[in-house]
């Protein structure tokens, strides 16, 4: 890959201009997209930066749907618990390179359960922005089976299968600057 990877250091995501979205499919055809407002992470890069270690914390009861009922069901004990399991978390466990792109294995722990997952990567190149500050430009997508971390609600629907999917897309688009 030609384009300059951000260097040795702590890069912090900055939330106003990141994003961190779960989508379900609803009916088996729609989907509904649900915004965590309220996280926070770095990735703390080495001299090689595919050994770079990537960790996020996500706020449990951040997530908007648009529209409160919907909200208020997923942060209840049906779905992410919020209460109980305030936060999620993600800690990368390695990086690797993927054609012109990436890989980004690690763990995510949701609701007190562990499990593994994978995100693509495309790195979108560093910029700077206005004000002087070195940017760092990723987009991200992965997927989950929600049940493998207790998400188990659903409701079958008279012309079948179930109001809602088992598997989650997330989707992330992240700003990082050096702190």
């Amino acid at each position: 890959m030609t384009t300059q990877l951000p260097s040795a250091g702590t890069w912090i995501i900055e939330p106003s201009h990141s994003t961190i979205e779960a989508v379900a499919k609803h009916l088996r055809v729609t989907k509904v997209r649900g915004r965590f407002s309220s996280f926070e992470g770095k990735i703390v890069v080495p001299e090689n930066p595919l050994e770079a270690q990537v960790s996020v914390t996500i706020d449990a009861s951040s997530i908007d749907t648009n529209n409160a009922d919907r909200d208020a069901h997923l942060r209840s004990d049906d779905f992410l618990a919020a209460d109980t399991h305030d936060v999620l978390t993600f800690t990368s466990t390695a990086i690797r390179e993927v054609g012109d792109d990436y890989a980004i294995d690690g763990e995510l722990t949701m609701r007190g359960v562990t499990k593994p997952v994978t995100f693509e990567v495309t790195y979108g190149g560093l910029t700077q922005d206005p004000w002087g500050n070195t940017r760092a430009l990723f987009a991200a997508e992965g997927s989950i089976d929600r049940e493998e971390w207790g998400l188990t609600w659903n409701q079958a629907l008279e012309a079948g299968g179930v109001l809602v999917s088992k598997k989650i897309a997330i989707e992330l688009q992240i700003q990082l600057v050096q702190g």
